[in-house]
């Protein structure tokens, strides 16, 4: 123990943050990278997984219509999510299916998840459902990014 300094640990090969940063250009990839931005709360790990096109869509049961926005306002109100709250918690679940279109440019991905969110307020919610995933790259070995998100919660 005389020889051992924790404030200097020896060197470790490979890279660091592998357990906890995804590969992107892996569609598990991309889910480990978009359940971190959210339990960390980074928008700017959430941000590069959304394609510029990306679209939103769930269905408001209240006013029976869906409801759907863009890149601008999803990344406005995800931030404000991040900012009010406390603790994010995302478990991706089983994957239901996966199917590979447009020649591998692009995979839907429909997946059960677990989430509780708890505010900096004190409230807090729990929930989970289905997220249907349009996700798309420009060729092979290119990071996926989030074209078309249709929420199927059950909040």
């Amino acid at each position: 123990m005389g020889a051992c300094n924790p404030f200097a640990p020896d060197l470790q090969e490979g890279d660091p943050f592998g357990d906890i940063l995804g590969d992107p250009s892996t569609v598990e990839g991309f889910f480990t990278n978009f359940r971190n931005s959210y339990e960390l709360r980074d928008i700017s790990l959430y941000e590069p997984l959304l394609d510029s096109a990306f679209v939103f869509s769930y269905r408001d049961f209240d006013a029976s219509v869906d409801r759907v926005w863009g890149f601008a306002q999803d990344l406005e109100s995800t931030r404000r999510l991040f900012e009010q709250s406390d603790v994010v918690r995302l478990q991706w679940n089983q994957v239901l299916s996966q199917d590979t279109l447009d020649a591998g440019a692009q995979v839907r991905v429909v997946r059960s998840f677990t989430l509780s969110i708890s505010l900096l307020t004190g409230e807090a919610f729990a929930g989970g459902g289905n997220v249907n995933f349009l996700l798309r790259r420009k060729q092979d070995g290119d990071n996926w990014r989030l074209l078309r998100w249709r929420d199927e919660s059950e909040f």
